[in-house]
């Protein structure tokens, strides 16, 4: 799952793009509103973490822009406004949540995961393939219910795998989903990624496939359960 996170304070974005990033999300950081805006309009995401005092557009006006466009991505307003008439300003400018500074982190990873799983209320967050199934809310996998130990990396390539189950998925698309927009990585990592994903998985019946040239293909191998 990919997240927005509009944040001016260098250290509080890095801090908490690094945290959301041990939990398998994609984080892209935008340091300004109007930053944040470009961001909205060129790609989607599961879920905004929307400072209010942001330079330039304030992150009130990306807000009420994103909501114009009915966009119904989960926003989660983070700021040090406390004020009722702020509070009272985020909500009715469309906000899902508002939470203000200084926080607990496992305050904020609660409310991320709370928002994620009410944004995907329409579509089940659970992956399934056969016995194999991933909580995309949760990052949890098992099979026929028995927990599958993954690295943070190993799940988010496996959720992309998942979500195109039979089709070719490429490396570059892979690479696109796993890390935000300062992240450098080599696709020699992915191939590690998916190696160590295949030696976990296979013997369950869950094959992925690599299609020379393209990509690789997850699918149940013949005569699986």
């Amino acid at each position: 799952m990919r997240i927005l996170l509009a944040e001016d304070d260098k250290v509080l974005a890095d801090a908490l793009s690094r945290a959301l990033a041990r939990s398998a999300y994609a984080v892209d950081v935008a340091a300004s509103g109007d930053e944040a805006e470009r961001a909205l309009m060129a790609a989607n995401y599961d879920l905004v973490i929307l400072d209010i005092d942001l330079p330039g557009m304030s992150g009130l006006e990306v807000l009420r822009r994103l909501r114009a466009r009915r966009t119904t991505t989960p926003v989660l307003i983070l700021t040090a406004l406390d004020a009722l008439a702020d509070r009272v300003a985020g909500l009715d400018a469309g906000a899902d949540d508002y939470l203000t500074k200084p926080f607990d982190l496992p305050e904020l990873e609660a409310r991320v995961r709370a928002q994620l799983r009410r944004g995907s209320a329409a579509v089940s967050p659970v992956l399934q393939l056969g016995k194999l199934a991933f909580d995309t809310v949760g990052r949890r996998v098992s099979y026929e219910d028995q927990p599958i130990e993954l690295s943070a990396r190993e799940l988010a390539v496996l959720e992309v795998l998942m979500l195109r189950a039979g089709r070719v998925v490429s490396k570059e698309t892979i690479v696109s989903h796993l890390y935000g927009w300062g992240d450098e990585v080599g696709l020699n990592a992915i191939e590690v990624y998916v190696y160590r994903i295949r030696r976990k998985l296979e013997p369950l019946g869950c094959e992925i496939r690599t299609v020379r040239g393209m990509g690789y293909l997850m699918e149940r191998s013949h005569g699986a359960p």
